[in-house]
């Protein structure tokens, strides 16, 4: 399940008990607060505590007091330029806390994003549920033949069914021997000690599924977004990264709208593919040969330019 009774209940009473502050309040945040986002087949996303606003990235910029200018224009068009010229204190002001339920070989992956403040679920102290990631059948991909950590076309549903059942059947194997080690009654050996929990969990599988609490600022928010939520990042991260996106986009919305077009939707070129493009303009053919690039530059570039061979 999502979360547990005990969970839901904590929920309800803290959202039944709202408290007045003096702090920055955005009403978008406010609306998510505590509320579950379900991700993948038993994971989920909820925003526990968030720091600032817009107007807290405005203030900071202009190190004023207040909520900054009254103009919203004004707001928009300075942290329009703070994200286009790379200024990122001043995004560090605010801050997003958040509980994640996710599959480990996830969590795995989420963590070498080293700028943010992570407490993860304790599996030395307490046992953890016999909940695993399970692909849908239209997740189950070959390995794609140009990119080393990239999936390539879906498997045939033979194939698939057959995945599907040894992912079933080995987490279930495993979570039992789990189970079996850390009882001091287990049939295999009436009166055992049990192994210990930190010992047990070692041989549970990567789709197990763990949580935390993961605070960060959104300066390091936005880099984690840029690369989970682009169409290239691996899909049981990306949805994660959606669900957030579609919070911080209510938390702070001018600052998401320019995260949106300068880093979601905008791209970097070097000073050869710049080159290459102001020789494109002028009418000059340019080709993989003349533009001094490698064929993985050239096709990339050909890719901004959604121009396919």
């Amino acid at each position: 399940m999502p979360l547990t009774p005990e969970q839901e209940a904590e929920i309800e009473d803290l959202r039944a008990a709202p408290k007045p502050t003096l702090r920055a309040v955005s009403e978008g945040a406010e609306a998510h607060l505590y509320k579950v986002h379900p991700v993948l087949d038993h994971g989920f996303v909820r925003m526990v505590d968030y720091m600032g606003d817009d107007s807290a990235i405005c203030q900071a910029a202009r190190v004023s007091y207040g909520r900054g200018t009254k103009s919203v224009s004004n707001d928009e068009g300075l942290i329009r330029y703070l994200m286009r010229h790379w200024h990122s204190t001043p995004f560090e002001m605010c801050e997003l806390k958040l509980h994640v339920k996710l599959p480990v070989f996830v969590a795995r992956q989420w963590i070498r994003h080293r700028t943010a403040n992570v407490n993860e679920y304790s599996a030395r102290y307490s046992i953890l549920d016999r909940e695993f990631y399970i692909p849908r059948a239209e997740d189950l991909a070959a390995q794609s033949a140009q990119n080393n950590q990239g999936r390539g076309d879906v498997l045939n549903p033979e194939e698939s069914a057959r995945v599907l059942q040894w992912l079933r059947e080995d987490a279930m194997r495993s979570y039992d021997h789990y189970e079996a080690m850390i009882s001091d009654t287990s049939p295999e050996g009436e009166g055992q000690q049990g192994l210990a929990r930190e010992l047990a969990r070692m041989n549970l599988p990567a789709n197990i599924y763990t949580q935390w609490y993961w605070k960060v600022d959104l300066h390091n928010l936005f880099h984690f977004l840029r690369l989970r939520a682009d169409a290239h990042a691996q899909y049981e991260i990306r949805v994660y990264a959606d669900a957030i996106c579609e919070m911080v986009k209510d938390w702070v919305p001018m600052a998401y709208r320019a995260f949106e077009d300068y880093r979601l939707g905008g791209v970097t070129l070097s000073t050869m593919a710049v080159e290459c493009l102001r020789r494109m303009l002028v009418g000059e053919e340019v080709t993989q040969e003349t533009s001094g690039m490698s064929a993985r530059e050239w096709r990339e570039f050909q890719g901004v330019l959604k121009k396919h061979d």
